[in-house]
């Protein structure tokens, strides 16, 4: 960031609005006043303000587990890590072990903040904390799928023919597999 924005002075809000409402998320609109005196009306999708975990867990030194589930925003079966909402009360670490355990039937003794990223800041407030699992056991806790999820190993010697399968696309997840290489390679040449 170069210094000149960072220092800049974020927008007055003179209005808020709740334009539109389902049952994941809301549309705001909001009024602003820039600091040049530039006024202008932006919507943003506003979520659930807890943030989001997603895992890359480790079943060995060398294979990672995926999962595969019904993605409704696309109408397929995709491949991705495991990831879910923060519940109310939870730290993001707690979080990352109850999807583990809900989705993939593990948990983890050994957890490694990643990476935090968003998806689409102009348009949704929607942290996620990246995580790395090692040093897992069984453990399966109910969740909140409507179908079993099909738990896939995968090995790190392999990473290309995941990055060319037509099921794995999601961003976040790509932008994780990616992360975790990096970490990877970082932890192998200690």
């Amino acid at each position: 960031m170069s210094n000149r924005n960072k220092n800049k002075t974020l927008p007055q809000i003179h209005k808020r609005s709740i334009v539109a409402k389902s049952g994941l998320f809301k549309i705001e609109q909001l009024d602003l006043e820039f600091s040049n005196g530039e006024q202008r009306v932006f919507e943003r999708m506003v979520g659930s303000g807890r943030g989001a975990v997603m895992i890359v867990p480790f079943i060995n030194e060398h294979e990672f587990l995926l999962i595969r589930e019904y993605s409704a925003g696309t109408h397929t079966y995709e491949i991705g890590f495991p990831k879910g909402l923060i519940d109310p009360g939870e730290s993001a670490e707690i979080a990352a072990n109850r999807e583990l355990k809900e989705e993939v039937g593990y948990g983890a003794t050994t957890l490694h903040p990643l990476h935090k990223m968003s998806m689409a800041p102009a348009f949704f407030n929607s942290p996620m904390a990246v995580f790395i699992a090692e040093n897992l056991y069984p453990e399966v806790l109910p969740g909140d799928e409507p179908e079993p999820l099909e738990v896939i190993r995968w090995s790190m010697d392999n990473l290309d023919e995941l990055l060319a399968r037509e099921d794995f696309n999601e961003a976040r997840c790509i932008a994780a597999l990616l992360l975790a290489e990096k970490w990877k390679r970082g932890k192998n040449a200690n």
